[in-house]
């Protein structure tokens, strides 16, 4: 003997239901996506449920259906992108670290990387004699390397030299200053040697 529950829903309105959810996070997602491809510099403000919803074209509380709080639509669509990139941090090694540097940096080639304005000219002076001053010292160090090569090298040793640098050390790994000191010392100490070698970053030889 069967009986049918008056107010049971057949399981294909359910189905068609959860294809129908699955379609609409999809289009947010792809959407939140959108808007990260077109912001210069990886800046995120503009990432906005409202910012989201407008591009999707569903309303701000469908948005917050799929996805609790903004915190939680931007972590996905991070994971979005990283999916994207083809970069698997689980699968991290230092001896294929290069390798995933060169993957992430090939990929950051697709979004728009804009020159950050800078309001004091006092800054952008000192920037331009240090970068100056850092290619001086390649071209007296090794003489017999290419513009090119000089130019990378300096910009490797630049990228330890910089105020983001010691804030990521100290804020995001907990290093306190000397601890940051060593860490930056120890990476540009490499970079001399290398130097010194002739071992240029068109002369390393096969990775």
């Amino acid at each position: 003997m069967s009986f049918v529950v008056p107010w049971a829903v057949p399981s294909y309105e359910n189905s068609q239901r959860s294809r129908q959810a699955a379609a609409t996070r999809e289009r947010i997602l792809t959407a939140a996506a959108d808007i990260v491809h077109g912001l210069p510099n990886w800046d995120w403000r503009e990432l906005t449920v409202r910012a989201v919803a407008r591009r999707a074209e569903v309303d701000e509380s469908t948005v917050y259906r799929h996805f609790s709080t903004e915190r939680n639509l931007r972590d996905t669509v991070l994971r979005r992108l990283e999916t994207e990139s083809g970069v698997r941090l689980d699968n991290l090694r230092l001896e294929n670290f290069g390798e995933v540097v060169s993957h992430t940096f090939a990929y950051l080639s697709n979004f728009p990387i804009t020159q950050a304005a800078t309001n004091d000219p006092a800054f952008a002076a000192l920037d331009e004699r240090r970068r100056g001053a850092l290619l001086a010292a390649l071209a007296h160090a090794a003489p017999d390397w290419t513009d090119e090569e000089a130019t990378m090298a300096a910009a490797a040793v630049d990228a330890y030299w910089s105020v983001q640098v010691y804030e990521r050390m100290i804020n995001t790994w907990n290093l306190d200053t000397q601890q940051a000191t060593r860490a930056v010392t120890w990476v540009i100490d490499l970079i001399q040697a290398a130097v010194r070698d002739g071992r240029g970053p068109d002369r390393a030889g096969p990775r």
